[in-house]
């Protein structure tokens, strides 16, 4: 399956991201890893990513999704997005492609088999601009009985998000901030956009979790986090919401971390807003997840460190036997 199209008779069109990049012969797109080479878009890092690792999956971060296994993270260089903030800036804002050792779908799934991973993550730089790669890993494993992640900044074309059902499993988006100006002339991204590509993630059946960094001076004031907690509520107010502590890091080492009484500010806005899984990430708390019936701890959790109840049955509460949120097996 191909991601692009002619747009004219110089240029071919980008179909994996919202920029739609227009091409000309020997042109590369904004995100510096898809190229028209005699008029066909390549992606050029398909079967080279530039980290891979064994991570929990609540590092992703996932708390509703095949909690406490592990899973194989995989990232290229290059982005579609410029964030000053950006943690994994070495090989995001990079466009140097190591090629010394080719990794095919096959090379990845067996990595994962072979350490007893459960599923799969895209993730590290902005997975859309190797879909066609993410793709084609993705379907060799379901094949094999894993499943298929993505952490997203949510700019995805609409024809990858039409392609993405049944192939992708869950995904976690990046809401990044609720100021139109700031996506558009900061982080080349755009706010409505977004917006939209979560409705359609969520309608689309894929599981979807949502983090917002939150960047002292930048989007944490209470109007602003308000924005974003009562637009998660109105696509549905069980989309768990993990509200990330920002470090110094790439090009905004002026600012603070972001203090703990921020993170439970934060909190409080998202449960007045009606959020029913609200979590406090990179900041050492417990984040334990209820059941939304009954309000039974079914899952402890400090940091990474996991503990499921070991009545869960069948995705349903030990308690109340009410189904929980989520993807549990």
């Amino acid at each position: 399956m191909t991601f692009y199209k002619s747009f004219n008779e110089q240029k071919q069109m980008c179909l994996l991201c919202q920029h739609y990049c227009k091409l000309k012969e020997g042109q590369t797109g904004r995100c510096g890893v898809n190229k028209n080479i005699n008029g066909k878009i390549e992606c050029l890092v398909y079967g080279y990513p530039a980290a891979m690792n064994i991570d929990p999956v609540e590092k992703k971060p996932l708390f509703h999704f095949l909690p406490n296994t592990k899973i194989l993270s995989i990232g290229t260089v290059g982005c579609n997005f410029t964030c000053p903030f950006c943690q994994n800036h070495g090989i995001s804002q990079e466009k140097n492609i190591n090629k010394s050792q080719y990794f095919s779908p096959q090379d990845i799934v067996d990595i994962t088999l072979s350490n007893n991973c459960k599923s799969i993550a895209y993730t590290y730089n902005e997975p859309t601009i190797f879909y066609p790669y993410a793709r084609d890993i993705s379907l060799l494993a379901h094949e094999n009985g894993l499943k298929n992640v993505y952490v997203s900044n949510g700019f995805e074309s609409d024809e990858v998000i039409a392609d993405m059902p049944g192939i992708i499993d869950a995904i976690n988006i990046d809401l990044k901030s609720f100021d139109e100006k700031y996506y558009k002339k900061v982080l080349k991204g755009n706010l409505p956009i977004q917006l939209e590509n979560i409705k359609k993630f969520y309608k689309s059946g894929i599981w979807v979790e949502i983090t917002t960094l939150i960047i002292p001076t930048k989007n944490d004031s209470d109007a602003e986090l308000t924005k974003i907690a009562e637009f998660i509520a109105s696509v549905d107010k069980k989309i768990p919401w993990h509200i990330s502590a920002f470090h110094p890091d790439y090009k905004q080492l002026d600012l603070d971390r972001t203090p703990t009484d921020t993170l439970q500010r934060a909190y409080k806005i998202g449960k007045e807003a009606g959020l029913v899984y609200i979590y406090m990430g990179n900041a050492g708390q417990k984040n334990p997840t209820n059941c939304a019936s009954c309000g039974y701890e079914v899952i402890s959790r400090i940091t990474y460190d996991t503990i499921i109840d070991d009545r869960l049955n069948d995705e349903c509460c030990p308690k109340c036997n009410k189904k929980l949120d989520g993807i549990y097996k």
